[in-house]
């Protein structure tokens, strides 16, 4: 059974498109949600994006924020806003902004964040950059007021990854957080599929069916260079990366069945961590280094176990359901995301590691594929929705979703990349 998934998810490709754009639909309602206004930015209209709009968005979908309507408000980072309006609007927080022209023609854009409640100024930005990389200074924007009014760090100015089938091509893509700015990494006749950040945001692991066999690569997203790690005899499958960036997991079958291996991440001869004629597949480091979650059907059926990075006895992990695949932990070691197979259909479900208690959090039955925001409070997957593939944003209690949707395609295999340094 576990083959079979894995084969449907490299058969699923056969159709579809990629999308060439995103729009973001946040859907739901949090329980606790910081009420923030976004001012227009002053001059924005003349600029090629509207920061105040991408912010906006970023919060949204993040579930802890929830935008409240400005009218035709323009304010920018040097007004002191009148805060008994901005009160009356039911807002807790304010920010505004400006961005202009410089004579260079790059773009100086400024910010500030204020407390609605206090009064209090809770700092700014200020950037001057080209044009193309005015997205990324507005979800820095939104990393800075996500950090200074919850306390923890924003993900939004991320990347993520996904793989496309488009005709007779495989696309792997590097994208924003948002899904927006995408750009081919590679392009293939063959299947691509299992996309795995490294830990310095720089290079991805995959795997490539170009030599007409699964092999895995590492490759660099700025230069798209890259190195066969893994081309051993017969399946070489499901890389990630260790903490430290030094060391790659992978399945292999080289000495007959499906197996977990570790091997230096620059390539060489890896070493097997257990020895059982089951199958073991889809490993995943936790952010301390010092364990590998895994799937394996050594009881019987798919399950997700959990064993010391060097080896060694498993312990079962998951005993709910009888098909559970996917596993991804989150960057804190408290939660973990998987897909089990439910009266037939495949849903995200989240579990509390502390307690073992798991829920489901979506009511879509395609799900697949989960993968941790970095700063453990979202989590990305691909299920189907409307008749086709969707990409789809979580808050780990399922109450906030946003869809990074396209006009046509399937979209699979998404992987959230690492805080930007």
């Amino acid at each position: 059974m576990l083959k079979r998934h894995l084969l449907v998810l490299i058969t699923s490709f056969v159709c579809g498109s990629a999308w060439a754009q995103f729009r973001v639909e946040v859907s739901g309602v949090g329980l606790t949600q910081v009420p923030i206004a976004i001012a227009a930015f002053r001059g924005e209209d003349a600029a090629p994006q509207k920061i105040a709009s991408i912010v906006q968005a970023d919060l949204e979908r993040s579930g802890q924020f929830r935008g409240i309507d400005v009218g035709a408000s323009t304010l920018d980072e040097g007004s002191r806003p009148e805060v008994s309006t901005w009160r009356q609007k039911g807002a807790d927080a304010l920010v505004t902004g400006s961005i202009s022209r410089l004579a260079d023609g790059r773009y100086d854009v400024r910010m500030r964040l204020w407390d609605v409640v206090k009064g209090q100024d809770l700092g700014g930005q200020s950037y001057a950059v080209v044009a193309g990389d005015l997205r990324l200074v507005a979800h820095r924007v939104a990393d800075f007021v996500y950090e200074k009014l919850t306390g923890d760090k924003g993900i939004f100015s991320t990347r993520i990854a996904y793989v496309t089938k488009v005709g007779q091509n495989y696309n792997l893509w590097v994208a924003d957080a948002d899904g927006e700015s995408a750009q081919s990494a590679l392009n293939s006749a063959e299947p691509i599929i299992s996309p795995s950040w490294a830990p310095n945001g720089q290079q991805l692991a995959y795997v490539s069916f170009e030599s007409r066999k699964p092999v895995i690569f590492v490759h660099d997203v700025a230069s798209g260079k890259r190195r066969l790690v893994a081309n051993f005899k017969g399946s070489n499958s499901a890389p990630a990366w260790s903490p430290d960036g030094k060391t790659l997991a992978a399945t292999l079958t080289r000495d007959g069945g499906s197996q977990l291996y570790v091997m230096d991440a620059t390539g060489g001869e890896p070493r097997r961590l257990a020895q059982n004629s089951s199958i073991d597949t889809e490993p995943t480091f936790t952010a301390d280094g010092k364990s590998i979650y895994f799937v394996s059907d050594r009881g019987g059926a798919p399950q997700i176990y959990r064993m010391p990075s060097t080896g060694g006895n498993a312990e079962r992990v998951t005993f709910t359901g009888t098909y559970n695949i996917s596993p991804s932990v989150s960057a804190d070691g408290k939660w973990l995301a998987y897909i089990s197979r439910v009266s037939g259909v495949f849903k995200l479900h989240v579990m509390d590691l502390a307690t073992g208690v798991a829920n489901a959090i979506t009511d879509t039955t395609a799900d697949e594929n989960p993968s941790f925001s970095p700063n453990g409070r979202l989590i990305i997957y691909a299920t189907h929705q409307l008749g086709r593939e969707a990409l789809m944003t979580t808050t780990l209690d399922g109450k906030i979703k946003a869809r990074l949707a396209g006009k046509n395609g399937d979209i699979r295999e998404p992987d959230w990349g690492p805080m930007q340094k």
